[in-house]
């Protein structure tokens, strides 16, 4: 199962974080053990002052190919658990996200 949803304004997307992780990048999808799919997502930023979050949507942005205003956190601002909402084109959206999580670690876009 996909760790994201489509909607008509875009995609919302469950995400797990780990902040200070070496380098800024897409390590794939994992299911938690409640059964839950995540997107796991990795920063070099710190998990302080939401320097992490904004460094997490940079990153999504970039990945996507979308201004980072598209990307929005809309819940888990202190937890390693996020679900942001990322504005778009559904379908284009879901087909990047889905490649992204299949070719973890692979050179996107100029992100690594």
């Amino acid at each position: 199962m996909d760790p994201w949803r489509y909607s008509t304004q875009g995609v919302s997307v469950a995400l797990r974080v780990t902040p200070r992780g070496g380098r800024d990048d897409i390590d794939g999808i994992e299911t938690l053990a409640n059964g839950r799919s995540v997107l796991k997502v990795r920063v070099r930023a710190i998990a302080e002052g939401g320097e992490a979050n904004r460094a997490v949507s940079e990153l999504l942005a970039k990945v996507l190919g979308v201004p980072k205003a598209k990307v929005r956190l809309v819940s888990g601002t202190t937890s390693r658990l996020k679900q942001v909402e990322i504005d778009g084109d559904p379908k284009q959206l879901g087909e990047a996200l889905r490649e992204a999580g299949q070719y973890p670690g692979r050179d996107r876009k100029g992100v690594r």
